[in-house]
């Protein structure tokens, strides 16, 4: 964090500490979401090794369907590897590393579908392609947490919507929460403490990025351009 005019040293510690304690909490909220994103790819290769080993103890093993039993399982066993090497970029960020609009909020959106509808919540992306890029760090930490503060604020059942538009002065992302017909599902706070704004406002603080509450059940995120946009 830059310091700026007139700030103390003390005061310039007191915002780090508290986006440090935030970045934990929002880690350990998105755990849940992570685990599951790991083991996705590691249960099928347990399923398809108990079928190559019938496959491989008859008396004329059929070598086709080994040969594409053991594909698969390299397939599996990669796209694992993929998805333990990207959990450790949320853990260290890579410097400098960049996203689309599509890829970002696609990222985020798809690890929290899961846990949100366990909650009792619809999570739906209506972002569309647009032009230029932003820190994946700041899209990852504020657009994640501010999914997690926004249902953690209104008990389930809720429809969340997610929408973009780009201006000059970054990419705007749009989070509308309200009330839905339907069910609660599971208390995922349980496990550890619900994300207050504060802990938001201080990754964005943290990332450059602007926040907004223009009314109940809506939040404004404003991601600034990593490059300018083309026009």
């Amino acid at each position: 964090m830059v310091r700026t005019m007139g700030q103390s040293p003390a005061a310039t510690d007191s915002h780090i500490d508290r986006a440090e304690a935030a970045r934990y909490a929002l880690l350990r909220r998105l755990a849940p979401a992570m685990r599951h994103n790991l083991v996705v790819n590691l249960q099928p290769i347990g399923m398809i090794y108990e079928v190559l080993d019938r496959r491989l103890r008859a008396a004329q093993p059929d070598l086709a369907h080994v040969q594409a039993s053991a594909h698969k399982i390299h397939g599996f066993a990669r796209a694992a590897l993929a998805s333990c090497l990207n959990v450790v970029t949320w853990l260290a960020p890579e410097e400098g590393a960049v996203t689309t609009v599509m890829n970002g909020t696609r990222e985020c959106t798809a690890l929290l579908a899961t846990t949100l509808s366990f909650r009792g919540y619809t999570l739906r992306n209506l972002g569309t392609p647009l032009p230029g890029e932003v820190r994946l760090s700041a899209m990852r930490n504020v657009l994640t947490a501010a999914l997690i503060q926004a249902t953690d604020e209104l008990p389930p059942p809720a429809d969340v919507q997610l929408t973009t538009a780009s201006s000059a002065e970054g990419l705007h992302v749009l989070l509308q929460v309200g009330k839905a017909e339907g069910e609660a599902g599971i208390d995922a706070t349980r496990g550890y403490r619900p994300l207050a704004w504060s802990d938001v406002q201080a990754l964005a603080e943290a990332e450059g990025v602007q926040l907004s509450r223009p009314a109940a059940g809506q939040v404004v995120i404003t991601f600034p351009w990593a490059l300018a946009a083309s026009a």
